[in-house]
């Protein structure tokens, strides 16, 4: 699909990461929350946070774009170990954000397949992930290669209760 762009971003644009970061979180998540997200956008989404985040050396930011438009942004963390594995062994898919209008045109898999090619290019031998036990996310990742091997709960006061369960998956790649 050349419709769609994969590029790394630098603390340069913050400004656009943060744009497509807060459409996409709001298309998608605020229902999660008794405050409506507001404290979870501010502590990961705010310029100061996005910027914060793309200093450091073990992450990799890249905004994802169809037709030129900006529709999400995926976070990759390029040495973080999984239970029973090490950091060299391992790259952490640690979001993949899309906007609505993204969906069901094949963005996603090509993502997944761009992080899956990131890794093996640093010579990882598992992607692994966390998505929130009652997205529809889960099932995405299944599709595209993924294992749950594990569960997790998260414990942010201003999320509501029934939606702080986590899936651990991880899918093999050499």
């Amino acid at each position: 699909m050349t419709d769609i762009a994969i590029t790394p971003c630098t603390a340069a644009d913050a400004p656009a990461l943060r744009d497509v970061a807060l459409e996409s979180y709001n298309d998608h998540y605020t229902y999660l929350w008794h405050d409506g997200g507001a404290w979870y956008i501010e502590r990961c989404f705010s310029e100061e946070a996005l910027r914060k985040e793309l200093e450091d050396p073990n992450a990799a930011f890249f905004i994802i774009s169809y037709k030129d438009e900006p529709v999400g942004f995926m976070k990759l963390n390029k040495d973080k170990a999984l239970e029973g594995y090490t950091d060299a062994e391992c790259l952490e898919l640690e979001r993949l954000y899309l906007v609505d209008r993204a969906l069901g045109i094949g963005i996603g898999k090509w993502a997944v397949d761009f992080a899956v090619q990131y890794a093996l290019e640093c010579d990882k031998r598992i992607v692994w992930l966390k998505a929130m036990d009652s997205s529809r996310a889960v099932d995405f990742y299944e599709q595209n290669g993924f294992k749950k091997c594990g569960t997790e709960e998260l414990d942010f006061e201003m999320m509501k209760e029934i939606y702080r369960g986590m899936v651990v998956m991880k899918r093999e790649i050499a």
